[in-house]
Order: C-alpha cells, then structure tokens, then sequence
C-alpha cells in the first residue's frame, strides 16, 4: 500500500458523561501509535455488571487495547488481526477479572485502527458502535450484535420501533460472558479527505439519526462536535440517560 498522494492531518476528540447513573461504566480513549506518525487506534468500551464490575471490563478493555497497539507495527501487522488480538484478548482478561470479584463483569467494544495509508480496520462486540461518514453521508455503520437489530434483520422490526422496544438493551454477545464474544471485523480501504468515524456507546447513539450525527459531525470540528453531541444526547433523556461515550476521528488534507 503506497502513503496518499497529498498530506492530511487527523484530528480526533473524545466525550464522556455519567447521564443519570450513579456510575461511571464507559470508558474511551484515542491513542496514537508512540513510534509511527499517521497511526490511531480510537477504542470504546462500554462496562456491564455489578457496582464496579462493568467499570473494571471497560479498564480492562482499554488496558488491553493499549499493550496490544504498543506491539503493532503497521508496515508488517495486520490491521484486523490486530482488532481480533484486542477483542480475544479483552475477553480473557475480562474473565479472569470475574473470578476474583463477586460481579460479573462484560463489556461491549467499537473499534477503529487507522494506518498511515489512510487504510481503516473497524472491529466491535456488542451494541457500541462504529459509523464511516464522508461529508455528512454515512457510509456504513456496524450492525449491533442485539436481541432487536436481530429482529431488524429479519424484518420484524424497523429501526424506528427498535429504539423504543422493552428488549431494547438486551445482547446476543460481548464481552466476558462464557461463550466467545461474537466479533465482526471490517476493512475500509482507504479513507478520503473530509472522511469522519464515530466510535459510540448506545447511551448515545441511541438519541440520533444517522443523518443527524453525519450533519454534525460534518460541520464542527471533532471537539466542539463531541461537546454538541453529548449535550444534545442529554437533552433528550430528559433525566433517564445511559453513561455515554464517543471518540470523534476526522480526515483532512493539510492547506
């Protein structure tokens, strides 16, 4: 793969809120590789279990992603197998975590990994997820690893009905459980100038068209965008929101 003909810089930004729970169970973080320019991993974790228990599968989450991306070199690496490492890997953890606490620690994870050819490997587990905007249009999302995007699959069910479904937060897999997390991983070829990716928690996304996140996402920078869409998302759940977090990457040529 050769390096884009034209310089660009990335821009990213995070966001992070309790809502109106009594913990703090998401965890997010972007990291840029220490020894290669052009290289980011953006993660998001959102924890289930107990009082502390889906906090400590989101640090776990998060402390894996960071030793498996220290060894990942992206001349030699591969982009997915390196997502796969980190979810697999998470996943262990998590379950050694359980043993020695009383709660049952999970997580969902919504991934992406970006090399220095502008090359974008996407992974996640759960119902945290990774949208692909250029411009304002969504290219692409992941489909939730859900009881309702199940229903959605087999035409059962809208979009629209499945955000207000009572089943609505119940998965079909993540992370820590007894079986292997279910685990899609994608490739994006090449990302172009103007080309966003939002990696989200359901505390927010839950709140949006994908219309109306590729709006903003579009117009605003990633910081004040994340700052706009964490304060709209708490408008809207008028006193009942969900921990949210999102990790907000874009793509520009260098003026």
């Amino acid at each position: 793969m050769s390096a884009p003909a034209q310089a660009y810089r990335i821009s990213a930004a995070t966001g992070l809120h309790r809502g109106d729970r009594a913990y703090q169970q998401d965890q997010v973080e972007v990291m840029t590789h220490s020894r290669v320019p052009g290289c980011a991993l953006a993660v998001v974790a959102d924890g289930m279990g107990g009082k502390s228990g889906g906090r400590k599968a989101a640090d776990q989450v998060m402390l894996t992603a960071r030793q498996v991306f220290e060894r990942y070199v992206p001349a030699k690496d591969d982009a997915s197998a390196t997502l796969r490492q980190v979810v697999m890997e998470s996943h262990l953890m998590i379950k050694l975590t359980a043993i020695t606490s009383e709660e049952e620690p999970h997580s969902t994870l919504a991934a992406f990994l970006i090399d220095p050819t502008l090359a974008c490997a996407v992974a996640h587990a759960g119902d945290s997820r990774v949208y692909h905007f250029r411009g304002q249009e969504m290219v692409s999302r992941t489909q939730d690893h859900s009881f309702v995007q199940r229903l959605i699959d087999e035409g059962r069910l809208s979009e629209e009905e499945a955000l207000t479904h009572p089943q609505g937060n119940l998965l079909t897999g993540c992370l820590g459980t007894h079986q292997d997390p279910p685990m899609s991983v994608t490739q994006i070829e090449r990302l172009d100038f103007g080309d966003a990716l939002l990696a989200c928690s359901d505390g927010l996304w839950h709140y949006f068209t994908p219309r109306e996140l590729g709006a903003i996402v579009h117009a605003l920078p990633p910081r004040e965008a994340s700052e706009m869409l964490v304060n709209k998302a708490r408008q809207r759940a008028r006193g009942s929101g969900d921990n949210l977090s999102l990790a907000i990457l874009r793509i520009d040529p260098l003026a």
